[in-house]
């Protein structure tokens, strides 16, 4: 709690370093800030630190990750870089436990208790400070259920902005519905929508802390910083 996290750590698309790359996760460190990244599985079961579901955005090549193993992901470099994409292990290794990690969990149904259990095996050796967040509530009633003293959050905003067609599990996400099954620690909510009534009486009701995503702007974060307990910011710093 209190913490400012760099949101992929302190990236710069633009000027040759890219989000949730080494780099940026050094730069981070440097500067005494908590990092938020993004961790996938890979279909021959390893993980890596990548924010979209594809290459597309970042190498240019139209795969989806789940499709791939390591050894093909590591072909490909990060946008004009020679970065590529890192394993989990290679970010907790340079790391080390200097700065906290906030750890969204990218999980689908399909793949949930698998990318679970084989995060929580390779955490138990990390010393360092770290919790969990994800869009998905099943990873973390999975969480609540096998490893309940690590703190967790349901990642939401409102869905019926971002897309007015939402389906039933969108709604159930936005209004934290879900909430009675995995009884998060925190609720991480994209900070245009915090005052949602569902954000306010969910912080009440379970007595969970408040974290805010996506500050980009040093306006926005004097606005938000003091109905916060953690703040993800991008694109300047604090």
């Amino acid at each position: 709690m209190g913490w400012d996290y760099a949101h992929r750590g302190l990236h710069d698309n633009l000027w040759g370093i890219p989000e949730n790359s080494l780099p940026a996760f050094q730069a981070a460190v440097d500067k005494g800030y908590g990092i938020e990244l993004d961790v996938h599985i890979t279909a021959d079961h390893q993980l890596i630190v990548h924010h979209d579901d594809t290459l597309y955005r970042m190498c240019r090549v139209e795969r989806a990750i789940k499709d791939m193993t390591l050894e093909e992901i590591r072909q490909y470099t990060l946008l004009n870089t020679d970065e590529k994409i890192p394993t989990l292990k290679e970010v907790l290794d340079l790391v080390n436990g200097k700065v906290p990690l906030l750890i969204e969990l990218k999980s689908e149904s399909h793949n949930c208790n698998t990318l679970c259990r084989i995060f929580n095996h390779a955490m138990r050796t990390y010393s360092g400070k770290y919790i969990i967040e994800s869009f998905n509530p099943l990873a973390l009633r999975w969480f609540k259920k096998n490893e309940p003293s690590i703190l967790r959050g349901q990642l939401s905003c409102n869905f019926f902005k971002e897309k007015p067609h939402c389906d039933l599990v969108l709604f159930m996400i936005t209004v934290l519905g879900s909430n009675f099954l995995s009884r998060p620690d925190f609720i991480s909510y994209k900070y245009t929508d915090y005052k949602n009534p569902s954000v306010q009486m969910n912080c009440g009701f379970f007595r969970a802390r408040l974290a805010l995503w996506t500050i980009k702007t040093m306006d926005a974060y004097n606005t938000v910083r003091e109905h916060a307990d953690m703040i993800i910011f991008e694109g300047f710093e604090p």
